[in-house]
């Protein structure tokens, strides 16, 4: 079982500060675990992390580019698991400051991956990247775990660096024989849930107009996503550890984490699904059918290699994505924080419960 894979171990999240870093801290701590986790800053006001931060072994406080003090963290906590997910997640933010983007994604990945190896205790790591690290040429089926890297803007062609620099690792030092470290990769994409406050994203602008009686602009709402709820992907880096930790075969494998191949819904279905909780908010229509769809760029992943290696499938359907995900902040603007905090555990342990249900794998 999952579940008691973390009881009592130490583990680092790197990045708990965030949007699924806050998730998967509180997830993991409900497990059972030691969380200890380190992020430089709060990146948004109202933050999820606020939320769950009691339930943390030890807040940090350290820049990811600081190698020397993440080698001295790591080689102090010795941890038995690391999720890495500290990362500059925007788009945009990356055309502004490209350089603090690749020093971020790039270079503080390499910093923890250098002080595993140093340390080179019992460790199994997951490296979270992303989807957009694959080169996107917006063919029609899902881009596979062994498809080309690459990518046109800033943040895409970081993560692709940093799976280059994760696959160096691993070749020259995590997998000889004299290697304690076990290091995984997820990459996922198109993830929404409670408690997402990064801008220019679509959820967040939507619920914070309609919590302040605006009504938000749309300007592609007919630009199609594989939308997934924040669970989905934890589940699968959680999945993976486990799995990782006892199986040496899958040391140095990448997966995809995503939802059906089926499950491709507009904005506009979206945002229609998360206004249900929203009694007269509207949203305006900004942009034209077709140059809407001019501007789409159609970026799915094909998680066959997740079912067969690691038995694992997403498990939530679109209606219940969406569903979970108004709800939550619903709860969070009318009954606030505390009543926030209880919906996020609520709705871990339904997602457990239904994921046992449809075999989506075993916790």
């Amino acid at each position: 079982m999952i579940s008691n894979i973390f009881h009592n171990k130490a583990v680092l999240v790197t990045g708990h500060t965030g949007f699924k870093g806050s998730w998967i801290s509180l997830w993991l701590a409900r497990l059972g675990a030691k969380v200890f986790s380190l992020s430089d800053n709060v990146p948004t006001n109202p933050s999820h992390y606020h939320l769950i931060k009691s339930e943390l072994e030890k807040d940090l406080r350290i820049d990811i580019i600081d190698s020397e003090s993440i080698f001295s963290i790591i080689n102090e906590i010795k941890p038995n698991f690391i999720f890495h997910l500290a990362a500059q997640p925007i788009v945009l933010d990356s055309y502004h400051n490209p350089l603090k983007t690749f020093n971020t994604n790039v270079i503080g990945t390499a910093n923890i991956l250098d002080a595993l190896r140093r340390s080179n205790h019992k460790c199994t790591a997951i490296m979270v990247t992303s989807d957009k690290c694959y080169e996107n040429v917006e063919w029609t089926y899902g881009y596979r775990e062994t498809d080309r890297l690459g990518g046109k803007d800033p943040y895409s062609g970081s993560k692709g660096a940093a799976e280059l620099v994760i696959h160096s690792y691993i070749e020259s030092f995590f997998k000889k024989k004299e290697s304690n470290v076990r290091i995984g990769i997820g990459r996922a994409g198109n993830v929404i849930g409670g408690g997402d406050w990064a801008p220019h994203r679509i959820i967040p602008d939507c619920v914070n107009a309609w919590s302040k009686k605006k009504k938000p602009i749309i300007r592609s709402p007919y630009s199609t996503r594989p939308w997934q709820h924040v669970l989905e992907p934890l589940s699968g880096y959680l999945t993976l550890a486990a799995k990782l930790s006892k199986n040496k075969k899958l040391n140095g494998e990448a997966f995809n984490f995503g939802p059906s191949a089926y499950q491709n819904h507009t904005v506009k279905e979206l945002v229609d699904q998360i206004i249900i909780n929203w009694r007269g908010a509207e949203w305006i229509n900004n942009s034209t059918k077709n140059s809407a769809l001019n501007e789409a760029s159609l970026l799915k992943l094909n998680c066959d290699k997740a079912l067969h290696s690691l038995m694992w499938k997403a498990t939530l359907n679109f209606k219940e994505t969406a569903k979970w995900t108004g709800e939550w902040y619903k709860d969070f603007y009318k009954n606030g924080p505390k009543s926030a905090k209880m919906k996020t555990e609520t709705q871990i342990e339904k997602y457990m419960i239904i994921s046992v249900k449809r075999k989506s794998f075993i916790f």
